[in-house]
């Protein structure tokens, strides 16, 4: 058998489908699927069976098991995730999945927050709240980034399940933090690669982290969390060419929401018995090499069990891609350092990776959701409008003729040798009265390193559900922040 690589690090078998053919009879009434099923390569025993052993783990894993940093971490994510997902359900592309998930679903237990609507059943539900997170470049992801975002893939779907099934919050925080371990470690596996072959790394990693929780919430054993993980594995998807076809970035919104109800789905499928690959992750035609174009298979048990990577969780302080927080950060920064307005700026050079100097490049965004995926325009925004309040990115934004002529006066440049994950940036700023100023920001605040102090999270938590006022969100807030001690969850459905 010949073996030939196709360029993106995948092995693929010239001659195996040919001699097979000519070599094989096909039974009439197996057909050409038994042929393959007979000559595809078993590559399974070589392997250290990853797939099973993050299954393992995540069935046996307890709630006292958890230390309290974990735990107040997966709070802060957890309260971070309500917010963003109230303050996305006004929105209009997520109006339109609320009315797809209300029109599909029969009613249920399962509430879609911000809605104001009667629950439905858990995978719309985990729908409508997995897009509306992601629905404004306000949901948490992670430092090192691992191309998930536990809060709008992982609680969704596990917020949906629990209150399907009437279980209680240490419930929900425990398959929270068991959907997040697994998913953080798949993301580090495939060394970001996913996207650079052309998916959305959430999309592709989310399913996994959602069937996980689910299935921990429908007390998995590690077999069924097996076929749970089998099955997310065709659920993964979610293309980026939104971010250089200049329009369709709607699309981005959902691949949280599908990621989420995928993870549903699995999980469900798996309790009724249904079966997925038990080498999903590692196999030859599993999700690593099928995704990927490089990868590393031993990132998806490295310290399983001894390091915590929920802890890795970081929120977001800007409306805009992860990408742009350390620039707008070092902006503002060097703009309360040196006192200068945007009027005195004459050119910015922003130094970063290559996907930041590439992909994130777009200084003329034709709409809000490409703007909000654009560095140039989010640091142009910043010097003109307060970041912080995500109300600053809106439609008035993109046509604002200040904003769009700093946005083209801002050059990316590549740090030479700098990891794609890797999204220390420094911003250059010239001033017209001859000024040169510059700094460096490693981590913005909201990060592992510099978190967000509770009045800070409690600020933003506020901020972002003003609309159903401060009287009726403080306490949900003290509550979300004590959910461990909630027997059920049916009262989260604001």
């Amino acid at each position: 058998m010949t073996v030939a690589n196709d360029g993106f690090g995948r092995r693929t078998f010239l001659k195996q489908m040919a001699t097979a053919a000519s070599a094989v009879p096909l039974a009439p009434a197996l057909g050409a699927s038994a042929a393959l099923a007979q000559t595809a390569p078993a590559r399974h025993e070589e392997t250290n069976h990853e797939t099973e052993r993050l299954a393992a783990y995540a069935a046996k894993l307890r709630y006292e098991e958890l230390s309290p940093a974990v735990k107040e971490r997966a709070k802060d994510c957890i309260c971070d995730t309500v917010g963003a997902i109230v303050y996305g359900a006004e929105l209009p592309w997520s109006r339109m999945i609320i009315a797809h998930a209300r029109r599909t679903s029969a009613p249920g237990k399962s509430g879609i927050l911000g809605s104001g609507g009667a629950p439905v059943q858990a995978p719309a539900a985990a729908l409508a709240n997995g897009a509306m997170t992601h629905a404004f470049e306000l949901d948490n992801l992670t430092k090192p980034d691992s191309g998930s975002h536990p809060g709008a893939t992982v609680f969704t779907a596990a917020l949906a399940v629990a209150q399907e099934r009437g279980l209680s919050g240490r419930d929900l925080l425990t398959a929270f933090v068991a959907g997040t371990e697994l998913m953080i470690r798949i993301g580090h596996a495939t060394k970001h690669t996913n996207e650079a072959r052309g998916f959305h790394a959430p999309g592709t990693t989310g399913p996994f982290g959602a069937a996980v929780a689910a299935g921990r919430l429908m007390g998995f054993d590690a077999d069924k969390m097996t076929n749970a993980l089998g099955i997310a594995g065709s659920c993964a998807g979610g293309l980026l060419e939104f971010a250089h076809a200049g329009n369709g970035a709607m699309v981005k919104r959902l691949h949280m929401g599908r990621a989420a109800e995928g993870g549903v789905l699995a999980a469900s499928l798996a309790a009724d018995g249904f079966t997925g690959p038990t080498s999903v992750l590692e196999g030859e035609y599993g999700f690593l090499r099928v995704f990927c174009t490089d990868w590393d298979v031993s990132e998806l048990t490295h310290r399983l069990g001894t390091e915590y990577f929920t802890l890795d969780i970081m929120l977001k302080r800007y409306a805009c891609h992860i990408t742009a927080h350390n620039p707008v950060e070092a902006t503002l920064e060097l703009r309360k350092e040196h006192k200068f307005a945007a009027a005195d700026v004459a050119a910015i050079t922003i130094a970063g990776n290559e996907r930041m100097a590439k992909t994130n490049n777009i200084p003329a965004p034709p709409d809000m959701m490409m703007a909000q995926y654009s560095i140039p325009f989010s640091v142009a925004l910043s010097l003109y409008r307060d970041p912080v309040d995500p109300r600053s990115f809106d439609d008035s934004a993109v046509h604002n003729r200040a904003i769009l002529d700093l946005a083209s006066r801002v050059k990316m440049a590549v740090t030479p040798g700098q990891d794609r994950r890797n999204l220390v940036s420094t911003v250059t700023i010239k001033l017209k009265d001859g000024r040169e100023v510059s700094r460096q920001v490693t981590s913005f605040k909201g990060t592992p390193e510099r978190p967000l102090e509770r009045a800070e999270l409690r600020e933003k938590f506020l901020l972002l559900t003003q609309r159903l006022g401060r009287y009726k969100m403080m306490p949900l807030f003290d509550r979300l922040q004590a959910i461990e001690d909630e027997k059920t969850l049916d009262w989260l459905n604001v």
